[in-house]
């Protein structure tokens, strides 16, 4: 694990969706597949009811707030995950801000946008996170868990550890809920100075073009969340949607589809691992795998011209274009897709 203060150059405000294209089997993009449901669309579609009136976030926040046993002013509803990044670049003042890398590029983003000048701790090797490499005066630290690209799951405790008086630690856990009863969370913690969890429904609801989320911070700090957004920035279906995708019988049924992802990317990674030319970095606990082709830079190129769309790991700090981001898939799709691998490699 480093810390880099040198500016490398990296497109942060590339994502898997500019992957996609007609006639490609979509593994660029990490939403689950056949979503939302149709008890979700139903809900969805009632809402448009609604349209004409303001929306009204109390159902919502009170909904987040019950599931994680929290008080309701430190729920704070967002467009999407990102944007929780943007209000905390926009609503804090840090003196040293660190960004934990290779991770999702929208933190770093928002906070150069707004003015910040950040450093970066990359890790390397196993992809697993030393609390001890972070810079002691740092007061602002962001990490994924799981981290995307690299689907690895730090343990809480580590994470935890980089908590202390005076620093706003910020954990990205946008896919905590691709494994049953989402280990290793601290979303319900409430006792750790200066801790923001961002999470989004993005993923396991399918719900990326409604841009739905929410952040869970002490009730200063999710003050001054709500004071830098925009009025009414959260939709009305998307608060609908919040509500919903917080009841029992919705965590129940993410839990469930969790469980099946968990065999689906064990034949994935199975798959890969029988294969030359490729290797699985770290140990995988999300919707997708992180993979290196040592020696090899033109295997998205070539995948994309078989049909396939995979995502590029050069715009990553601390990855190059030797890696790919794989989106776990049905195993009758992985089966495809490692035979056009093969192909490539061979």
């Amino acid at each position: 694990m480093t810390l880099s203060t040198r500016e490398v150059v990296h497109d942060l405000h590339h994502h898997g969706d500019t992957e996609v294209g007609p006639g490609l089997v979509d593994l660029a993009v990490n939403v689950r597949a056949g979503t939302p449901p149709a008890w979700l669309r139903d809900r969805l579609t009632a809402s448009l009811a609604d349209l004409a009136a303001y929306p009204d976030p109390r159902d919502a926040v009170a909904a987040v707030a019950a599931r994680h046993a929290r008080g309701e002013d430190e729920v704070v509803p967002t467009a999407g995950g990102a944007e929780g990044f943007v209000l905390l670049a926009r609503a804090l003042r840090p003196r040293h801000a660190v960004v934990v890398h290779p991770q999702f590029t929208e933190p770093e983003a928002a906070l150069r946008a707004a003015g910040h000048e950040v450093d970066r701790v990359v890790l390397d090797g196993d992809l697993t996170l030393d609390p001890a490499a972070v810079p002691e005066g740092a007061d602002l630290v962001v990490v994924g868990n799981p981290t995307n690209p690299t689907s690895v799951r730090h343990p809480a405790d580590v994470v935890a550890a980089l908590t202390k008086p005076g620093r706003t630690l910020v954990v990205d856990e946008a896919f905590i809920d691709t494994a049953p009863g989402e280990p290793e969370s601290l979303a319900d913690r409430r006792d750790l100075p200066g801790l923001v969890v961002l999470r989004s429904l993005t993923k396991t609801w399918g719900l990326a073009g409604l841009r739905v989320g929410y952040a869970l911070a002490p009730e200063d700090l999710a003050h001054r969340l709500r004071a830098a957004a925009p009025p009414w920035s959260v939709s009305t279906p998307a608060l609908v949607a919040l509500a919903a995708c917080s009841t029992p019988a919705a965590l129940a049924e993410a839990d469930d589809a969790a469980r099946a992802l968990a065999g689906d990317r064990e034949h994935l990674r199975t798959a890969l691992d029988g294969l030359d030319g490729i290797e699985v970095r770290a140990t995988p606990a999300a919707s997708f795998v992180l993979a290196r082709t040592p020696g090899r830079t033109d295997v998205r190129a070539r995948l994309r011209a078989l049909g396939w769309a995979v995502r590029r790991g050069d715009t990553f700090p601390g990855l190059d274009a030797e890696h790919v981001r794989i989106a776990v898939r049905a195993p009758e799709i992985t089966d495809r897709f490692v035979d056009a691998l093969r192909t490539v490699l061979a």
